[in-house]
């Protein structure tokens, strides 16, 4: 049985279901990275560049336990149709699957491709507490407001930490074609403010339920404290589960603001379910009445919102740190999108398009959920008229 764990955003050695799954299943083992031409820019972008430096760490990372992480780059039938040339017993393959999005097609693309070459599909959900279909009402249907849907996502059993052992299975090597990696190292460039790595993860995890826990229902209102996790850029990249995360969160002293924390959690579980409810969200308003909204959309005020150069300080204060950081504040994520779709009248899409250039935990479910809920086109009950002070 020889067999690829397929590496996507699940970039970590422990509590990883593929990957434990991979290992304890089989005799040969090649951990594989694709990189979709799809999928990458060209231009700058400290969103790609940050998810392509954990890229590097993992690699680094598996080099010292003695494992090869073996890139691939091109359209994806043709990168495997290449990996089937140098790895001919290929009879097995494991990966975390997506559910929604970009990555809920490429899936369906590759697994039809495995099953055209006979190669064995081990798929898991793994990015999720609970996945799309866990939650549903009493009529087997989803959610569409979140309160009730938390209630019945709360009471839920959730799974524990699984272990990896790579020790298991050995680990197949293969000569890195060289100009795959140069075209790797020219799609991303360090950057000095973001630090990848499960290591670090789990210390900002445990420096969080220390110092931060006990008022993170207060002070995660107010973006001049440093009052929140800063896990988000982690968990984008799967460099931390969140099973670990919940299982960590779920030992501390039951209170108030354990809960609020919970309840972010399931905001991210909620906004997958929603994403693969409305699979074309990404361009059009969930809500159909406002589809076809007529935006003013000048340029010019654009830029100027981007570069935060508009005159209001929250504002323009916000958008120099997301330029600065790749990071912004959640409540200031509020206040820049009600700015550009309520104040500008620009387009919700232009916004969530700026954000997934420069975040460093861009979440495609979480963003264009959060932007479509600000631009009052989404799921949730308040109308357009409301407008973030």
């Amino acid at each position: 049985m020889t067999t690829v764990m397929w590496f996507r955003r699940d970039l970590r050695m422990v509590d990883n279901k593929a990957l434990a799954r991979a290992f304890q299943d089989s005799e040969d083992v090649l951990c594989v990275f694709h990189l979709n031409p799809e999928q990458l820019t060209q231009e700058y972008s400290s969103s790609q560049s940050a998810f392509l430096q954990s890229v590097e760490h993992l690699r680094q990372s598996l080099a010292k336990e003695g494992i090869q992480l073996y890139l691939l780059y091109g359209e994806l039938e043709e990168s495997f149709d290449q990996l089937r040339q140098v790895l001919p017993n290929w009879t097995d393959v494991y990966f975390n699957y997506d559910e929604a999005g970009y990555g809920r097609l490429r899936d369906q693309r590759a697994a039809t491709y495995f099953r055209t070459h006979g190669i064995k599909i081990h798929a898991f959900q793994d990015h999720y507490l609970h996945g799309s279909q866990d939650v549903k009402n009493q009529f087997g249907k989803a959610y569409k407001v979140f309160t009730p849907y938390y209630r019945v996502w709360r009471a839920l059993p959730k799974e524990k930490p699984v272990s990896v052992d790579l020790s298991f299975a050995r680990t197949i090597e293969l000569n890195q074609d060289p100009e795959t990696l140069k075209i790797f190292n020219r799609l991303w460039e360090p950057l000095s403010f973001y630090h990848p790595g499960t290591e670090v993860a789990l210390t900002k995890l445990d420096s969080f339920i220390a110092d931060k826990l006990e008022n993170y229902q207060v002070q995660r209102d107010y973006p001049s404290i440093n009052g929140t996790s800063q896990l988000s850029s982690h968990l984008r990249t799967g460099e931390i589960s969140i099973r670990m995360v919940f299982d960590a969160i779920i030992h501390y002293i039951p209170s108030d603001a354990q809960e609020t924390f919970i309840k972010e959690l399931a905001w991210r579980d909620f906004y997958n379910m929603v994403y693969v409810e409305n699979p074309r969200q990404k361009g059009e308003a969930i809500q159909s009445q406002y589809k076809d909204i007529e935006w003013d959309n000048s340029l010019d005020l654009f830029n100027l919102w981007k570069k935060g150069e508009t005159g209001f300080p929250i504002v323009d204060a916000a958008m120099r740190q997301l330029n600065t950081t790749g990071w912004m504040h959640n409540r200031l994520r509020m206040i820049t999108a009600s700015f550009l779709t309520k104040d500008l009248l620009i387009d919700w899409r232009w916004g969530e398009r700026y954000f997934q250039q420069m975040l460093i935990d861009y979440d495609p479910a979480s963003n264009i959920g959060g932007w479509q809920w600000v631009a009052s086109t989404g799921t949730d009950a308040a109308p357009y008229f409301r407008i973030f002070n």
